[in-house]
């Protein structure tokens, strides 16, 4: 009787030992999946590129805006003068360079050559009377005088002679490949120096870059703005995140593209939808912003979790509680 008591103990302890490592490895398997973390949505800072007097200022903090949607204006009277005087310039730069490429016209040879004509019957003549007084000076019909002007005549017309030849060489051959290379680089500037002054133009139009909601205007209508400096700060509607942080123990738990809910105060009775875009690859400490007791000496890793039905309940920095979607 006492072993038959003794075998049922046994049996008992053993089922109960069972019994709680099946519930412990159960809870290993399963762990809580809640995460803490904060809505984090991106805001940008809009500039002109280009400085001016404001114009025109057309939207005011709490406004929404669309992307394209014009935000403001500066004042283009001057922006304009100087792509007028840009396109004068390319005008001037590109009528030089098309007559260099074409080189000089068959009129302007013609002129050459006949110029060249000229001076060389001019230099047969003076030539022919030099011979003539040489001959005349040994019989005493000239003095020494007459023959030294002929021969400097003679001098004068062979320069030029090589004077017009010169330019007819030039003409006939055209612009050197030098000259015709730096009008092309001069051609080159202008047509940059337009498209500078063209876009200067473009960019007195301040455009918001996508949708989103102003929080701060920083111009008024008047003032005097350098390039660069902040017009508008932009809260954008899209993309909503919720930066959360996740033990290692459950990394396994909130892999990419798990689908999850995110709970926030101001809407308790009804989630919001998201799945994980992205998990850290390094850990960090808990961040203070979402450090409970239990947290505070853990590491944990960083995980993005893109909000699928966001709306204007969703602010930057509300606490968020996030769970596996059922």
């Amino acid at each position: 009787m006492n072993q038959k008591r003794k075998v049922l103990a046994a049996v008992l302890l053993l089922a109960v030992v069972a019994g709680i490592a099946w519930w412990k490895t159960a809870q290993n398997s399963h762990p809580a999946a809640v995460l803490y973390g904060n809505v984090d949505i991106r805001e940008l800072s809009l500039a002109f590129r280009v400085g001016g007097r404001v114009a025109e200022v057309l939207v005011d903090e709490g406004d929404p805006i669309r992307a394209g949607q014009v935000l403001a204006r500066l004042d283009s009277a001057p922006l304009a003068i100087s792509l007028h005087a840009a396109q004068a310039q390319l005008a001037s730069v590109g009528a030089r360079n098309a007559l260099l490429h074409a080189g000089y016209r068959s009129e302007d040879i013609a002129q050459a050559q006949g110029r060249a004509t000229a001076a060389q019957a001019a230099l047969a003549e003076a030539q022919a009377e030099l011979v003539r007084q040489q001959q005349m000076l040994p019989a005493g019909a000239t003095a020494q005088h007459n023959v030294d002007l002929a021969q400097s005549a003679r001098d004068q017309a062979q320069a030029q002679l090589d004077v017009a030849n010169a330019a007819l060489r030039m003409n006939s051959k055209g612009y050197r490949p030098q000259e015709i290379q730096e009008s092309d680089a001069l051609l080159q500037q202008a047509r940059v120096g337009v498209e500078n002054a063209q876009l200067a133009l473009s960019d007195a139009v301040l455009r918001a870059s996508s949708e989103g909601i102003v929080l701060t205007r920083a111009i008024e209508n008047g003032a005097m703005v350098q390039a660069g400096t902040p017009a508008f700060s932009v809260s954008l509607t899209q993309p909503v995140w919720v930066r959360a942080y996740v033990p290692e123990p459950q990394l396994g738990l909130f892999s990419n593209g798990t689908a999850l809910e995110l709970w926030t105060d101001s809407r308790p009775d009804k989630p919001y939808h998201g799945v994980v875009g992205f998990v850290s690859p390094t850990a960090e400490f808990t961040p203070k912003s979402v450090e409970t007791t239990d947290l505070r000496t853990s590491l944990v890793y960083r995980v993005r979790v893109v909000v699928n039905d966001p709306d204007a309940l969703l602010r930057q920095g509300m606490p968020v509680t996030v769970r596996r979607a059922p």
